[in-house]
Formats: structure tokens, sequence, C-alpha cells
């Protein structure tokens, strides 16, 4: 399975658990979220991955897809977890036109 997957396949997964794990700064700059999708904090995956189910494909974004998606992603592989992160991040969500527009609940 490949780490990524680009925004526009987003789309084709149905079932897929959706993860913002953007930075508390990040997400403070723009809290815009994909439909959805569960916010968690990056540096406490350890505690929340767990919970994750390891028959359902996990995707992850964070801002621009970089260090943090990848540090995150890792975690959840390692836990057994079928996870990918967006490449590109929310930025590249948005050029997709694939979030919301108001603030998501916001779940720790």
């Amino acid at each position: 399975m490949e780490r990524s997957i680009k925004p526009k396949e987003l789309k084709e997964l149905k079932d897929a658990i959706i993860v913002d794990v953007r930075r508390e700064a990040d997400f403070a700059t723009g809290p815009q979220m994909i439909e959805g999708a569960l916010r968690k904090q990056p540096e406490t995956v350890k505690e929340w991955a767990g919970a994750l189910p390891k028959d359902r494909d996990v995707v992850i974004y964070c801002a621009r897809g970089g260090s943090v998606s990848n540090s995150v992603l890792d975690e959840l592989l390692n836990k057994g977890i079928r996870a990918r992160f967006i490449e590109g991040g929310i930025e590249a969500l948005k050029k997709e036109s694939q979030i919301k527009k108001k603030e998501e609940k916001h779940n720790e």
C-alpha cells in the first residue's frame, strides 16, 4: 500500500476514516475540515491510535502533507493500522474544494 493518496482519490474511498492531524497553530489559522473528519492532536497519536480500527482505511491530513502527516502515519502503520496521508494536506484539499467552509466539531 502506498503511503499517500492524491486529494482527488479521497472521493473514491467510501468507508475511510478521515483524521485531521494539523498542529493546533495550523488549525487555528484555518479551522475548516473535511466533512465527517475527526480532529486529533498529532502530539498525542500514541494515546488515540489504538482506538482506530485495523480493518478500515484511515486517511490523515495535516496542513501541507509533510512532516506532521509522516510522523503520525509512521505511528499508525507501526500499530498495524491501514493508514495513508493526503498529498499536499489541507492546502491541496482547498484547491480541490473538498473541505467544509464552516468549522467542524472539535474532537480531542
